[in-house]
């Protein structure tokens, strides 16, 4: 009942409140004379330094799904959880160079998505539109996913009801205030309350991983507690240490991951904020700090079993709801107000990424169907009105998923959603460093990659049979079904981008030696290497995507 929780209640509320006004104060915060353009609404002015892009991207990146997800899987699966730890410290050597090469030329010819670059170094509408609709797909199961940690929240407080309305309301509602704030403030929203978010995450956690184990018994008895629940588990892969059938889809899954993080339309947007190169390299080198605390969080898990947490029945007869297991940790070990607390930086921690979401999965349709495909002559307050809107309407498809589906099939999305993002790696990440490949091999081996992923993915039944899901279980794919006598797995993402690759390499090969035309190539090299006060790059000027190269001085 939710009077067992109205201490937990009134200061999740107060919290949450607080943020939302500072929501819509951020609208005069570092305010330009005009919003009505995307550079400042969508990207906060290209002007965030070193602190607020690290705490933005940061808050972008690790979401409330992060902070049930990961220690729920560590409860469910041990050892296999922790693949989110090590893809979050591989990602940002691999994207160190990548991001400052994006930076660079999306200021110099006031790109404000991936799909941008992409029309203008392939010279291809078409990829480009490919490249769009990718990342607003891929996008929408992930903002649909932040609403799952704020249930959890919700439900272990006990302010969800039986029927469909009342168990949804307080979502509902809690995303009418976030569409409010954001429409009217944009990027600079999630970026002051990211500020917020992050102080409750640090706080919370490290006094979760002191007084826990103090608690518990210490590390001992929480590891010892947690191997005889994997021993007595009917799974031979469930275990605090991976066996031989695990190990590949754990390296492959922990590699796939890390190459997709960065190829989604919010990580984008949060690095094309920045006010130049020298914050993200900063950035990308402080942010594995943030990886110490996901480890911390999905330690999480382990705590719960020692601690002898049952999770709250599913939305389906015969299952749990997995995703409570943190909150019900903090509600069984920690006082009213602290447990109030840790359920307002989850929330919270739901509303930055879901923000940030939502605004780059608008910027795409904005930016690369509706003025491509729409209103060629759009005007940038234009732009800037179809954005807004547009995100009011992401964030209600993404309620719609949680209201109309099953949240544990809304999780398997955010897999699938991996490995559709993975398919844009060739024409952005790769196409920032060469040009080699022709535009009509991406094309093919785009569609060759997404092909074979849904296929794949349609032939995972999902491992508890209690669900009766016989299609896009998980994503991880038996080799046996390939004809090999073992009991591994890979990640679906990996298979299916190699094979994207290779026919984008065969293939450009063939279209080169037909001498097919490839289009011109609407970038420089020089462009690839501007920076804040190069006379390329003039502070509050704005360009439009398309416009022509300015001559370089």
């Amino acid at each position: 009942m939710w009077r067992d929780h109205l201490t937990e209640i009134i200061v999740f509320s107060l919290l949450f409140l607080l943020v939302s006004a500072m929501g819509f104060v951020a609208a005069r915060w570092r305010a330009p004379k005009d919003m009505a353009h995307l550079d400042e609404w969508g990207l906060g002015g290209r002007s965030f330094g070193g602190w607020i892009t690290w705490f933005l991207v940061g808050g972008d990146l690790y979401t409330a799904y992060t902070f049930v997800a990961v220690p729920a899987l560590m409860f469910g699966a041990g050892a296999a959880g922790f693949f989110a730890v090590p893809y979050t410290i591989v990602i940002y050597p691999l994207v160190f160079l990548v991001l400052v090469r994006l930076w660079s030329v999306s200021h110099r010819h006031g790109f404000v998505t991936p799909a941008d670059f992409v029309r203008k170094r392939f010279d291809s509408p078409v990829l480009a539109l490919l490249i769009a609709i990718t990342g607003i797909v891929a996008t929408m199961p992930y903002i649909a996913l932040q609403l799952v940690g704020i249930e959890a929240v919700l439900k272990t407080m006990g302010v969800t009801g039986e029927s469909t309305v009342a168990r949804h309301l307080p979502i509902i509602i809690a995303f009418a205030i976030l569409a409010a704030y954001t429409y009217q403030s944009g990027l600079r929203a999630p970026a002051l309350i990211a500020f917020v978010k992050d102080t409750l995450i640090y706080i919370v956690i490290l006094v979760a991983v002191i007084w826990l184990p103090y608690k518990l018994g210490g590390w001992g008895d929480i590891f010892a507690a947690a191997d005889a629940k994997f021993q007595a588990s009917p799974s031979t892969n469930d275990g605090i240490l991976l066996n031989a059938n695990n190990q590949l889809q754990y390296i492959t899954l922990a590699f796939g991951s890390a190459l997709a993080l960065f190829l989604y339309p919010h990580s984008i947007t949060g690095v094309l904020a920045s006010k130049n190169r020298d914050v993200i390299k900063r950035n990308m080198s402080a942010l594995p700090a943030y990886s110490l605390l996901l480890g911390l969080i999905a330690l999480l898990g382990y705590m719960a079993i020692a601690a002898g947490v049952k999770p709250l029945p599913g939305a389906t007869a015969g299952t749990v709801d997995s995703n409570t297991v943190v909150p019900l940790l903090f509600d069984q070990q920690f006082p009213d107000w602290f447990a109030g607390v840790a359920y307002a930086a989850i929330g919270i921690g739901a509303l930055v990424p879901a923000a940030i979401m939502s605004i780059a999965a608008a910027n795409l349709f904005t930016r690369n169907i509706y003025k491509e495909y729409l209103k060629r002559d759009a005007t940038p307050a234009q732009e800037a009105n179809v954005s807004k809107i547009t995100s009011l309407v992401v964030k209600v498809g993404a309620v719609a998923c949680i209201v109309f589906l099953d949240p544990q099939f809304s999780i398997d999305l955010q897999l699938i959603g991996g490995v559709i993002i993975l398919q844009t790696l060739p024409a952005v990440a790769l196409g920032l460093y060469t040009r080699w490949f022709h535009r009509g091999a991406l094309i093919a081996g785009w569609a060759a990659g997404m092909g074979l992923g849904m296929w794949m993915l349609y032939q995972i039944p999902h491992p508890n049979a209690a669900l009766n899901r016989k299609h896009f279980g998980g994503s991880g794919f038996p080799l046996a079904d390939f004809g090999f006598d073992t009991k591994k797995t890979i990640y679906v993402g990996i298979v299916a981008v190699l094979v994207n690759l290779l026919v984008a390499v065969i293939l450009t090969l063939i279209l080169r030696a037909a001498k097919v035309t490839e289009g011109v190539d609407g970038t420089a090299r020089d462009d690839y290497f501007a920076d804040e006060g190069d006379p390329r790059v003039t502070p509050g000027e704005r360009r439009d995507a398309d416009a022509a190269p300015e001559p370089v001085a």
